[in-house]
């Protein structure tokens, strides 16, 4: 399939911000997945010195977005001993406004999804074929939209500088960046919600679309991608300090391009992707959920993944302790860490077993 980028020189474009080089040489480091995992621990430390350096964006906002349900099997990949086949996530977008050296306003949309078409992810649109109308409405509650949530917040849509998502999984980008022909499910061409706004993405991962895995196809819509603005893109090569306490890393595993925003806030550093669903899976020794303690103890895993596609599961493990030791600890409780998942287990009526021990519900800062 080809894709928008293909034939395009937006993956030549330069980068942008400043090149974190602590995580430079990890795919070299001999001796296997624990030598690389020793490795990439030590260097998340050293990292962490540098970024705490950097200062504080001017605000980071929480906006929820919507609850949905989730396979428990993939979420609490092999721990839960929950009966319930299905948890609740909630989706949340964040807002990251920061200033530049020049005084030039930034403004960055973390996991700003479009979730209506993201309901056509192959994945997804096969369980809701499966699931009776009344039960859907039961399970799922739309919280707002990403441009209601702007709107009140008092940003125009052109002031979006940035569109970042930990991964590409279920995004539609079309409304967000346009397209340069006719969308027969979205009645013409489309004109960009965001017309200023970049999309920073691995670079890994705009290739590997033009090519999916069978492991990968369930969960990406390559084909909305076939006449999107090639120029909304801005592809990068792992990690990246965008201003004064915002960060990009890239942490692969869970997809190839996998990438994390890091944010150094009055509370101290928080990291947000979709690595694990629950702020317990990176101390699941304190986790009250069945199974989840335990399991941890038995097998010596000091986190537990989210883990649907398992492209690469060692990988997604170091990363996870990446994310772990460069994150401070709660200020509400300290044996959770500030890693807030950008899709957040959700206790459920309907989901024993599924109720999360600790929330963040939100990163606020300002």
């Amino acid at each position: 399939m080809k894709l928008a980028w293909q034939n395009s020189d937006v993956l030549d474009m330069p980068t942008l911000g400043t090149r974190v080089t602590a995580f430079d040489g990890l795919t070299e480091v001999p001796g296997g997945y624990g030598a690389r995992l020793a490795w990439a621990r030590d260097q998340a430390k050293v990292f962490r010195t540098e970024f705490a350096a950097t200062g504080t964006p001017d605000s980071v906002t929480t906006c929820d977005l919507i609850t949905l349900p989730y396979p428990t099997k993939f979420g609490l990949f092999r721990a839960s001993r929950a009966i319930a086949p299905f948890l609740s996530i909630t989706n949340r977008m964040l807002v990251v406004r920061w200033a530049e050296s020049d005084g030039r306003k930034r403004v960055l949309l973390f996991e700003p999804s479009d979730h209506e078409p993201g309901q056509n992810t192959p994945y997804f649109a096969a369980l809701i074929r499966r699931t009776p109308g009344p039960l859907q409405s039961l399970l799922t509650t739309e919280h707002g939209t990403v441009l209601g949530h702007l709107a009140r917040l008092g940003i125009r849509p052109e002031d979006v500088d940035y569109l970042v998502f930990d991964h590409l999984h279920t995004q539609d980008l079309r409304r967000w960046v346009g397209t340069t022909g006719p969308q027969r499910d979205l009645g013409g061409t489309v004109t960009p919600a965001f017309p200023n706004a970049k999309v920073i993405v691995q670079r890994h991962e705009l290739l590997a679309m033009s090519q999916l895995h069978p492991l990968q196809r369930p969960w990406y819509q390559p084909e909305t991608y076939q006449d999107v603005r090639p120029d909304a893109f801005l592809p990068v090569d792992g990690s990246l300090i965008l201003g004064p306490g915002v960060a990009v890393v890239e942490t692969p595993g869970h997809v190839f391009g996998n990438q994390t925003i890091v944010l150094n806030t009055s509370t101290g550093v928080w990291a947000s992707s979709e690595n694990v669903i629950a702020a317990e899976c990176l101390t699941p020794e304190h986790s009250r959920m069945p199974g989840i303690a335990r399991w941890a103890r038995t097998w010596g895993q000091e986190v537990v993944l989210n883990a649907n596609t398992i492209e690469t599961t060692a990988d997604q493990y170091n990363s996870l302790i990446v994310e772990k030791t460069l994150v401070d600890r709660s200020q509400t409780d300290p044996r959770f860490l500030q890693f807030f998942p950008s899709s957040e287990l959700t206790a459920s009526w309907a989901n024993p077993g599924t109720s999360p021990t600790f929330t963040h519900k939100e990163i606020a800062h300002s």
